[in-house]
């Protein structure tokens, strides 16, 4: 990892060091077809399929650090925040309000736990850890807390878009309303993990209208890799993809840059409801806009 760091720092240099990612799973058909069969193996019936498919699996930080799911607001409220200038003028709700409802885009509905306001602004008032300078005078204002309401915000998660429910808090002199999210961590399962040593080979996916057997995908590879193309594994609940490229010699002079590409790849069958696995990470591809 160091060294692709040191590698990337140079991206704009011939580098000696050549591109470090390790040798593609699509080397070869065959190794190909052992590293996807291995990758759905382990995912289908797994626990983090379940979750995937039928739990609550967010794919945004639920509660970034500084003033998060708003507008922009002043630059003085910022560090105000990261430095914990917190105030608070009103008295908030200590106990858990009842379950809330979350509707899934395919239908489905949970009912999730929630956390009490006092302990969302607990949470959120504590400063940064890094903190470089305590409040400089003309820098911070305290940020005074003189109310709270409950309400929803937007959330992508694994099933979709949904609207979670979330504390606003009304701050003093401060348009916008400091919101966190309500819905209890404990009933939020956490992103799977790539495998061990795993490199990200395909980045994101998308469907191709008016022909329902094919996929776009957007992969990534070393400035200097011979891409041969992608190849790709159908089961009944997955479909895993992975990039045939050849990485460039150690000892080859080569700018270390990840480039990005875009292609089209054909299915045995539509992809209905199986899931898009990178045959690097093993976990989940995502689908988005993929533009040539």
């Amino acid at each position: 990892m160091r060294r692709l760091i040191v590698c990337l720092a140079l991206a704009l240099l011939p580098a000696s060091c050549g591109w470090s990612l390790p040798a593609s799973p699509g080397a070869s058909s065959e190794a190909f077809e052992v590293r996807a069969r291995d990758v759905a193996e382990r995912w289908q019936g797994s626990a983090a399929d379940r979750a995937w498919r039928h739990g609550f699996v967010a794919l945004d930080v639920l509660n970034p650090r500084g003033w998060n799911h708003v507008g922009r607001v002043p630059a003085w409220v910022n560090r105000s925040a990261h430095n914990g200038a917190w105030r608070l003028d009103a008295e908030l709700p200590t106990g858990p309000p009842a379950d809330a409802e979350v509707r899934w885009p395919d239908g489905a509905r949970s009912r999730v736990p929630l956390i009490a306001a006092a302990s969302a602004y607990e949470e959120f008032s504590r400063p940064a850890g890094l903190v470089e300078e305590q409040c400089p005078a003309k820098g911070c204002r305290p940020l005074r807390v003189t109310g709270v309401e409950l309400g929803r915000v937007p959330l992508e998660t694994s099933r979709g878009p949904v609207r979670v429910p979330a504390w606003m808090f009304t701050v003093k002199g401060v348009e916008q309303k400091k919101v966190h999210v309500a819905v209890d961590p404990s009933a939020v399962s956490a992103r799977p993990e790539r495998v061990e040593g795993g490199v990200e080979e395909v980045m994101a996916y998308d469907l191709v209208a008016g022909r329902p057997h094919d996929l776009l995908l957007r992969y990534g590879h070393g400035a200097c890799d011979t891409v041969r193309g992608v190849r790709v594994h159908e089961t009944d609940q997955v479909v895993v993809v992975g990039v045939d490229k050849e990485n460039a010699g150690p000892g080859e002079p080569c700018p270390a840059i990840l480039e990005s590409a875009v292609t089209t790849v054909a299915l045995a069958r539509p992809l209905g409801e199986r899931l898009v696995l990178d045959s690097g990470t093993g976990v989940p591809v995502l689908r988005g806009p993929v533009r040539r």
